[in-house]
């Protein structure tokens, strides 16, 4: 069996081709898939052929946001029925490595996360009709979700392990700076997890309106309102928590300067290198964490998602066919109206 597949070639060299489908073997099962999002890093992979140290070295199939239904069962495998709804993880520890063994397999050394060019060979992605991976890495889907809901798993789960890295957000007041399909994620997690106020800064009004719809308090467009954010900076800061989704400079100098001393900023936007004020991280005491990907929090965001615990439909933006995956790309790139885009596969 062959299936199409969306191969990035160079920057801005996407092409639909051809790639064999293998039986499912021992412990793994196939997949039909039916939705996956672009992420930033697939939209940096097109836009710029990789980001910071990362580049593409060779074809990748993109894409690590991914649902499917199980179409057929390699030996050995159980929980799993045919035509089942799945959320498919991307992350594959090692389960070997020191990392592994003190229980981060987020920062396993020899980590194969799907679609990604940071190893060579490149780990191939998810963009494609049919899947075979591991069974352990399927998370069957209860509830009456759709397919594109489902492949919102994987980025929900960066955000609960954003969440996670704050403490307890109950009764707290919180900035999320940046609004893309991560911030307003972040915005839904930290309602969810008992935050009492979160304001949100963002560029673009469309932006800004979605991150209302997931759970807001108030939103602010600083390109437009940027001395609104001057109540919120007095007397050394106001909120106890910020979550910096942005990875701009000037997002960076509002989070420390909005946040009260000793509080906590959980950056979760990457980007280059960047000047930070320090004296002022100093003086103020800040609690400047880092957040990356996912580990445990991928199961808990299937199943906040299968019963719209967490509804992730306002920021399903836009949905392509596999074969108009260029165009995808091009519409995932404008912020100004477009959040989250989704490819769908065969019906």
């Amino acid at each position: 069996m062959q299936t199409r597949t969306v191969r990035l070639h160079a920057e801005r060299i996407l092409k639909i081709e051809m790639a064999p489908v293998p039986e499912p073997g021992a412990g793994e099962v196939l997949l039909k898939m039916a939705a996956g999002g672009i992420c930033g890093s697939d939209l940096h992979y097109y836009q710029h052929g990789g980001f910071g140290p990362v580049r593409v070295r060779e074809p990748i199939i993109l894409g690590h946001e991914a649902a499917g239904s199980v179409e057929a069962l390699g030996s050995g495998v159980s929980g799993l029925t045919i035509g089942q709804l799945v959320a498919v993880n991307p992350s594959q520890p090692c389960g070997r490595c020191r990392f592994c063994l003190q229980g981060m397999a987020i920062h396993c050394l020899d980590m194969q996360f799907m679609g990604s060019a940071m190893r060579l060979p490149h780990a191939q992605g998810m963009f494609r009709d049919h899947l075979v991976v591991p069974a352990q890495q399927c998370f069957w889907v209860g509830g009456d979700v759709s397919a594109g809901e489902v492949a919102c798993s994987e980025p929900l789960a960066v955000c609960l392990h954003a969440v996670s890295r704050a403490g307890n957000l109950v009764g707290k007041r919180v900035l999320v700076t940046g609004a893309g399909p991560i911030g307003t994620l972040v915005v839904a997690a930290a309602r969810h997890a008992g935050a009492d106020e979160i304001v949100v800064t963002d560029l673009t009004d469309a932006a800004l309106q979605r991150a209302q719809a997931m759970g807001a308090s108030r939103t602010i467009n600083v390109a437009k309102q940027a001395e609104a954010l001057a109540e919120f900076e007095a007397d050394k800061g106001w909120f106890d928590v910020v979550f910096e989704c942005s990875a701009a400079s000037p997002a960076i100098r509002n989070a420390i300067a909005a946040v009260k001393p000793r509080g906590t900023i959980v950056q979760v936007g990457v980007g280059g290198d960047t000047a930070v004020p320090l004296n002022m991280i100093v003086g103020k005491e800040i609690l400047w964490i880092g957040s990356q990907r996912f580990d445990n929090e991928f199961a808990v965001a299937v199943n906040l998602i299968s019963s719209r615990s967490i509804d992730v439909r306002p920021i399903i933006s836009h949905s392509f066919p596999i074969n108009e995956a260029a165009a995808a790309f091009e519409v995932a790139g404008d912020r100004s109206t477009a959040c989250k885009v989704q490819l769908t596969f065969l019906p």
